[in-house]
């Protein structure tokens, strides 16, 4: 009886020998595979049409194409340019001032000056009938208002250079968050499409397994539903992996739809120590940086707002000639070249409050700034762990994915030589197809996750 079993048994072992002998040699060698990386988070500047776009290359093509950021640079070098001017307003002034004045005469003697004898304006305002001026001016004006101008203007370069930094930073994190998209896109696609390849070639063994009386029509509609299942779910991949594409090349190129390849894969970055980044992050905070200028801008309102109480000085000199002849002496030898100097001192007496009030309300300003300030190192402080927990859990987990995907590769190609014998049945086979489908967009996502993890912190601390 047992010579009888062995008997029967040997043209299915022969038969699911000669099954896994057709089987692609790729397939064989899976377990063997190094799992494959997406882009590394940081990576050295390539030329794109050697190795394709960097993450490096896709920031800085980002930063030349995004009208927010574009926005933000503008209004910091135009703040940059106005702290120039309040400095400069300290500094004394000087034109050159040409005019002629005619008035018409009232038929009578001019009995002053230098216009004795002439003919006398018919403006008792206006010196003569003709009158030349050709002089220089300089102007000088000293209160605490121009000090607190520099000071204003200074807070608001300030703020505007870290608000450009947190626009960066925010656009940066849009990029990174994008460019893994379209390597796990890309990775998906591939996965799908040798699932599709699997299911093609099971609909194969269930059709020669029916042609043999092997097995029932079931198992054959069953591996053509799985079938139709992968060739739906390979049209969303490409349809994923397209639009990821085109998002990103909305950032990088006049084009969106413009034909670009990513840099080749490579290993994922160490995580920093915890020490490390939070000592770059306290340093390199923008939106720290940003609520402190704000406090400084509303700090240096205030200052202006009680310069206002103090007096204002203004001096003047003023060299050439005021004469009723362009030149340096008069006809009878008068010397009309010369200058004339003035100072005057402005002392604010009422204003109606005016004064109290805007001083009132620059510190509800700074109050409301000190809050921020306060709330935005509450942030830092709760974002640092968050993004720090979220790298260290993803990187630990790698190991495990890259594991479980071998893992699940040994058992759908140990199913199918257990059906190919007779030994499990079409769901065993479907279940070990989806186990492996499962985890290795599993394994696409965990990779992204750690990246996009490693650059939040990146992105926290400067380093992107």
């Amino acid at each position: 009886m047992i010579l009888c079993m062995t008997a029967n048994l040997r043209p299915r072992v022969l038969q699911a020998m000669a099954l896994c002998a057709l089987l692609p040699t790729g397939r064989k060698a899976l377990p063997q595979q190094p799992v494959p990386q997406l882009p590394p988070a940081a990576s050295a500047t390539q030329t794109n049409s050697a190795t394709g776009i960097t993450l490096d290359d896709a920031i800085r093509r980002a930063e030349a194409n995004e009208p927010a950021f574009a926005a933000a640079a503008a209004e910091s070098r135009a703040l940059a340019l106005e702290r120039t001017d309040a400095k400069a307003a300290l500094l004394p002034t000087a034109i050159y001032h040409n005019q002629v004045i005619y008035t018409q005469p009232n038929g009578t003697s001019n009995r002053i000056g230098q216009t004795t004898g002439e003919p006398a304006p018919i403006f008792i305002a206006n010196n003569a009938v003709r009158e030349y001026a050709s002089q220089g001016a300089f102007d000088e004006k000293i209160g605490l208002s121009s000090f607190g101008a520099i000071r204003l203007a200074d807070a608001n370069a300030a703020k505007a250079a870290a608000e450009l930094e947190v626009a960066r930073r925010g656009l940066v994190s849009t990029v990174v968050n994008l460019y893994y998209s379209v390597g796990s896109g890309s990775e998906k696609l591939l996965v799908a499409k040798r699932a599709l390849a699997e299911a093609d070639r099971f609909v194969q063994v269930t059709e020669q397994r029916e042609n043999a009386g092997e097995a029932a029509h079931a198992d054959v509609i069953k591996a053509q539903l799985q079938q139709q299942q992968r060739q739906r779910e390979l049209a969303d991949a490409q349809l994923a992996a397209d639009k990821a594409r085109l998002e990103l090349g909305v950032l990088l190129f006049p084009n969106p739809s413009t034909t670009y390849d990513l840099a080749p894969a490579g290993a994922a970055a160490p995580l920093p120590d915890r020490a490390t980044i939070e000592s770059a992050a306290s340093r390199n905070n923008p939106e720290l940086k940003s609520a402190l200028a704000t406090l400084q801008v509303s700090q240096a309102e205030a200052y202006n707002a009680r310069a206002a109480l103090l007096p204002d000085l203004a001096l003047n000199v003023t060299y050439g000639i005021d004469a009723p002849q362009f030149a340096v002496n008069g006809p009878d030898g008068t010397r009309n070249l010369g200058y004339a100097a003035s100072a005057t001192l402005d002392i604010p007496v009422w204003d109606w409050f005016t004064t109290e009030r805007k001083i009132k309300e620059a510190r509800l300003r700074s109050n409301a700034a000190k809050v921020a300030l306060t709330a935005a190192q509450r942030r830092l402080i709760a974002s640092l762990s968050e993004f720090y927990a979220e790298a260290a859990t993803a990187q630990q987990q790698l190991a495990s994915l890259d594991a479980s995907v071998i893992a699940a590769r040994e058992s759908l190609r140990l199913t199918n030589l257990r059906y190919s014998a007779g030994e499990s049945t079409v769901l065993d086979v479907v279940d070990a197809q989806n186990t492996l489908i499962s985890a290795e967009n599993a394994q696409a996502d965990g990779v992204v996750r750690y990246h996009l993890a490693l650059a939040q912190l990146q992105t926290l601390t400067g380093r992107l």
